[in-house]
């Protein structure tokens, strides 16, 4: 049971660890992005339903990277430009994806919430290779963050974009391609969904993992590694709650409701009584008139 709890915890962690990645390049830039769900369920509709259509895995994973990409401009334009609250854009974005979806999904396929399933040979096999990745995104954060100039930029756009502005930098389109990168990272993790974890779009598939994503950043404190191991934790949650479904304390059958509530209450919980000070991003859902 251990060997398969950890199994399953680097498998159900690949899209959490996506989409906190994505994030982290949203947030830190200044853009509190809650519209990772959409962005998932936006990138694994349309990685699934070009696959569908092309037969093609590289085509759909294109689309899916592309997906993820345009939600994300028009959520990261709506922020800059619309100068709306980015928390209500965002919320906005995940019911639009909630309900869009389905309606595509019917007028495509006549049916409401899904695309049709895929071969085996139409799909990835490789989840741990989806992992790897992620430890490669994570040495490329670190390295971002710590050596680059666009890194620099966006952790400048988070904390005074007045600084990009005295340099001649125009801070909002340091804050549009970092969520619009952020977006094509996020995007990986639909494709692992709807390609590798399952064989097609099912509706709603991303079931929270990009709130958890959120809560993961939150927790991490919008730094890679502190992020990278509250995922991982995270999907461990999730991998007990499967492996407890249908076990028994005695005679007492353990409700399956009660059990897979089990991650969620975890992030809650962790998010409640975390005593650490968390400090995030001075500048975040906030614009500067300069």
């Amino acid at each position: 049971m251990i060997v398969d709890i950890l199994l399953s915890t680097l498998r159900l962690s690949v899209p959490i660890l996506f989409a906190a990645f994505g994030g982290m390049l949203s947030e830190r830039s200044g853009i509190a992005n809650i519209a990772l769900e959409a962005v998932l369920l936006f990138s694994a509709f349309a990685a699934a339903a070009v696959t569908a259509a092309t037969g093609s895995l590289i085509l759909g994973s294109a689309a899916g990277l592309a997906g993820g990409a345009l939600i994300s401009f028009l959520f990261g334009a709506s922020c800059i430009w619309g100068r709306g609250d980015q928390i209500v854009i965002g919320t906005a974005f995940n019911l639009l994806a909630i309900g869009l979806i389905p309606v595509l999904c019917k007028a495509f396929y006549d049916v409401t919430g899904s695309t049709p399933a895929l071969d085996r040979d139409m799909t990835f096999h490789q989840a741990g290779v989806f992992f790897a990745l992620t430890l490669c995104m994570l040495g490329l954060f670190l390295f971002l963050f710590a050596r680059t100039r666009h890194g620099l930029r966006i952790v400048a756009a988070g904390e005074n974009p007045a600084a990009l502005l005295t340099q001649g930098v125009n801070f909002r389109w340091v804050r549009l391609r970092a969520v619009v990168e952020g977006g094509v990272v996020v995007g990986i993790g639909g494709i692992y969904l709807s390609l590798c974890q399952g064989s097609g779009y099912v509706r709603e598939m991303s079931a929270g993992r990009g709130f958890i994503a959120l809560a993961a950043l939150i927790f991490g404190a919008w730094r890679p590694i502190p992020t990278f191991a509250a995922c991982l934790f995270f999907a461990f949650t999730d991998a007990v709650q499967i492996q407890l479904q249908g076990k028994q304390i005695g005679e007492w059958t353990i409700p399956n409701q009660f059990v897979q509530i089990l991650p969620y209450v975890v992030t809650l919980l962790v998010l409640a009584f975390y005593n650490r000070k968390i400090v995030a991003p001075a500048a975040i859902n906030r614009d500067f008139a300069g």
